[in-house]
This record gives C-alpha cells, sequence and structure tokens, in this order.
C-alpha cells in the first residue's frame, strides 16, 4: 500500500511543527511529507526580529530553531525558495514555482497543511517601494534593514505605526544611534491597549527621547534623485527620514486560500473548526497568523498573529493529521512587548472591544509596585481591569510598568480562560515575599477595586 502525502504550504512555525507532529506518530512509509517554503530560511522566530536588528540577539542564526536539513534528516522533503502559486482542491493538487530556476510543477497531496503566515501591511501610498522603506516580516526583511542602516546617508529614522512591530523598531533603531520619529495614526500608541493606559508607553518613549506623533495620516514617502527615501509626508507636516520602518500591523496572507475558494471569516484568516481543519474541507488543515481564532471571551472569531498560537496550532493539526486527536478552544487575546526597560501587557478586552459586543463594564485602575515597596529596586506598575456589569466577570487586565510587570498579565490569562469573577480573583492564592510582590499583589489590588466598582454600579 502507497504511503499517503501530506502536503505543506509555509515553512515556519505552523507548517514544519505541523510537519514534525505528524513524522513523529507516522513513520516515511505511511506518510510522504512535502513542504514548501518560498523564502531561504525555515522554523525561525519572526518575534525576535527586532531584537537582533536592537542588537540584543547578536547573530542572525540564533533565530533558527531548526535548518532545512535538520527537516530533511528527519524524512521532512522540505523545498526551499518553492512557492505555492495554486492550490487545486478538487484535483488535490499544488502548482509550485521554484523561484531561483522559474520551473514550476504540479504535486498530488491527500492532506494539505496551509500555513502560510501574514504580510506586513503596506498602504498604496507613493514612494513605499522606495530604497530605505523596510517591512520586518521575515529574515530576509531584517537582513535588508541592517544593511540599510549601515549605507543610510543620516540618522534619523521615521517608524510608521505604534504597536507591537512599531514600538520594538523604535527601540532598536535607537539603539544604532537614529533620532526616531514614530508616526501614529491612533490617539495613543499600542493601540491593543486603552488610550489612557497608552499614554503611559507615550511618556516612557518620549523619555527616551523617542518623537511620537498622534493622530496623524501618512500621505507619502518623499525621494531624492537617486530613488531614496529623504522624508514622510503626513497630511499637515513632513518628517526627514534617511530610513524608513513599517510598524502598521500585519494581515493574513490568504490571497492563494481565497483564489482556491476556501472559505475566510471577517478579518481576512481563513475559518477552521477546533481541529483546525479548514471549514467544509475533509482533507484541509490551517493554522497559525493565516487563520481566525475564537475570543474565548467575546466569542467572535478575530485575527492574532503571534508565535504562541501559531506553535500549538501545528502541534494540533500534526497530531491529527498523523492519526491522533488534538484541539484548539480558542485564545483570550494575551500579547506582552517592552520598549527599553518599560514592559507593556495586556489579555481580554479592552473598553471597545467591550462595547463592540454589547458587553456593560466598569473599570478599576490602580497603581503599585512589582516588590515590596521598602525592598530596593521597587519599581511602580498601573493596572487596570475591566469586569461585567453586575456579574462581575473579568473582561480584561492592561499592565504597564517595570520590573516584571509584563508576566503578571498571566495571572489574568488563566483567570479569563476559566470564566473567573473580579471576586474570585482576590482570592487566588499568589505568591509572596519580597523581593517579588507587596503582600497584595497588584492583580489582586486592582481585583479588589473591580468589585467595588461592580458592586457600586450595581446599587
Amino acid at each position: 500500500m502507497a504511503a499517503e502525502r501530506l502536503v505543506v504550504i509555509g515553512g515556519d512555525a505552523t507548517g514544519m511543527s505541523a510537519a514534525s507532529q505528524a513524522r513523529r506518530l507516522k513513520g516515511p512509509d505511511e506518510l510522504d511529507i512535502v513542504a514548501f517554503e518560498r523564502g531561504h530560511f525555515s522554523s525561525y522566530s519572526a518575534c525576535g526580529i527586532p531584537y537582533w536588528v536592537g542588537g540584543d540577539v547578536s547573530d542572525r542564526d540564533d533565530l533558527i530553531a531548526r535548518t532545512p536539513e535538520e527537516h530533511r534528516a528527519r524524512a521532512i522533503d522540505l523545498r526551499m525558495r518553492t512557492e505555492v502559486t495554486e492550490i487545486d482542491v478538487a484535483g488535490q493538487r499544488v502548482r509550485a514555482l521554484d523561484r531561483d530556476s522559474g520551473e514550476t510543477y504540479w504535486t498530488d497531496f491527500d492532506k494539505l497543511v496551509i500555513a502560510t503566515g501574514a504580510r506586513p501591511v503596506r498602504p498604496a501610498l507613493p514612494g513605499m517601494d522606495a530604497a530605505g522603506v523596510h517591512g520586518v516580516q521575515t529574515l530576509d526583511d531584517g537582513q535588508a534593514l541592517l544593511d540599510s542602516l549601515s549605507r543610510a546617508p543620516g540618522r534619523r529614522a521615521v517608524v510608521v505605526g505604534a504597536g507591537y512591530i512599531g514600538v520594538e523598531m523604535a527601540e532598536a533603531l535607537l539603539k544604532h544611534g537614529f533620532e526616531v520619529t514614530v508616526l501614529n495614526r491612533g490617539e495613543q500608541p499600542m493601540a491593543t491597549l486603552d488610550p489612557d493606559m497608552g499614554r503611559l508607553v507615550h511618556d516612557a518613549m518620549d523619555g527616551l527621547g523617542i518623537t511620537t506623533v498622534n493622530r496623524t495620516e501618512v500621505t507619502k514617502i518623499l525621494t531624492g534623485a537617486d530613488g531614496r527615501v529623504t522624508a514622510v509626508a503626513t497630511n499637515d507636516a513632513s518628517y526627514p527620514a534617511d530610513v524608513v520602518v513599517l510598524g502598521i500591523g500585519v494581515e493574513p496572507e490568504t490571497a492563494l486560500a481565497r483564489s482556491a475558494g476556501l472559505p475566510v471569516g471577517p478579518h481576512g484568516g481563513l475559518l477552521t473548526d477546533l481541529s483546525m481543519r479548514v471549514v467544509g474541507h475533509d482533507t484541509i488543515w490551517a493554522g497559525g497568523d493565516c487563520v481566525e481564532v475564537l475570543d474565548l471571551v467575546a466569542g467572535r472569531t478575530r485575527h492574532i498573529a503571534l508565535g504562541t498560537h501559531a506553535n500549538k496550532h501545528g502541534q494540533i493539526i500534526g497530531s491529527n493529521v498523523g492519526g491522533g486527536y488534538g484541539t484548539f478552544p480558542g485564545v483570550v487575546g494575551t500579547a506582552v512587548s517592552k520598549v527599553c526597560d518599560l514592559e507593556i501587557a495586556r489579555t481580554g478586552l479592552r473598553e471597545k472591544d467591550a462595547r463592540a459586543v454589547g458587553l456593560r463594564y466598569v473599570t478599576a485602575t490602580i497603581e503599585s509596585t512589582g516588590r515590596a515597596g521598602y525592598y530596593p529596586g521597587a519599581e511602580p506598575m498601573t493596572v487596570k481591569m475591566l469586569a461585567e456589569y453586575r456579574t462581575g466577570r473579568l473582561l480584561g487586565v492592561q499592565i504597564v510598568g517595570r520590573d516584571g510587570a509584563a508576566k503578571r498579565v498571566d495571572i489574568a490569562a488563566v483567570a479569563l480562560t476559566a470564566g473567573m469573577t473580579v471576586e474570585q480573583v482576590t482570592a487566588l492564592d499568589l505568591g509572596y515575599a519580597p523581593p517579588f510582590s507587596p503582600v497584595w499583589d497588584p492583580v489582586l489590588v486592582a481585583a479588589r477595586k473591580a468589585v467595588q466598582a461592580v458592586r457600586a454600579a450595581g446599587v
């Protein structure tokens, strides 16, 4: 009996996790695995690129978890620099293009995994393709940016966008000695936070010497006679630039899947069931940044591009493809970041998210410290908590601070997943010692205040 063939489109987190897990469960005589990756690298950490660019990670190869050769040694036929250009769902085959030779060919599949990831948002504005303008999504992008920084005629950098990538790249450029300006459409940096918490990030960026311009819209990129960027124009000003980094965000890379007639959701990501199988297709799975996932708090699908989800999706898909079983129930939207020593964290819903799904809520914001106030090195921390009106169900938490502030959000992530109320959160038995926390941990203090707000609102 001939082995089944699994074809994987995408050689990073989800794709190669799925391939590797399937291989653990089935040998080459049972399952033939062919994977296509259009880039130069496999199984790398895109999340680490800002830290490599900034010098915290010294070598690009430190971000690579497993090379193509290592995958091939595990009987996975990984074909690099090969892009899948068409999926024939009915015929159960894909058309591939060898980007170096130009050769195209068809490959049949019994089972298909789509792990095409996400692409950086790149507005269709004049000058966006000019030399010196960079998106940062792949290792190739990171290398191109580093090369550009070394060739830049001056030391002025503009970052377009103030989300996770924008803020992290602003710090990286600062470490290279550039004068950094961040242009942001929103009211404050970090739109994943409420504006009152984003203001704390803005203040910290100002303190580092990063100029942040909010409520502004980029209209075009200005270039010199050599075609290289010279400035970024907005609706009301112009900002000189020797290099520009786009940190506007990403969107699901689903053009290939759309062309094949596969279902996508309201945010542009592929729709899957709990087993990560594409809805309506028994032999096709998808995961990672190209899919939408269920928000367990809001009860709706959303698009969240994070390596944590991508790797989990890959493990689940590989188990299901390989004859095992696994499901992915959803997310609560947990994410952390930093700008220099300021830590930024969030999970659950923001105020506008709660309003969008028709939830009434109360908020509580407190200031505390990450250690006992008398212990050396205690640093300030602000915690904001959202709770549902009357029921007190925890809806979301945002934390901005220093000295271990960010990972405290994991307490809230567990509480959200368990559907706990803020009153139940106050009773959590958290670890305490002066070097690690005050007697009342900041999350518990916020929960106590949220309980008071719920009670007051119900009167």
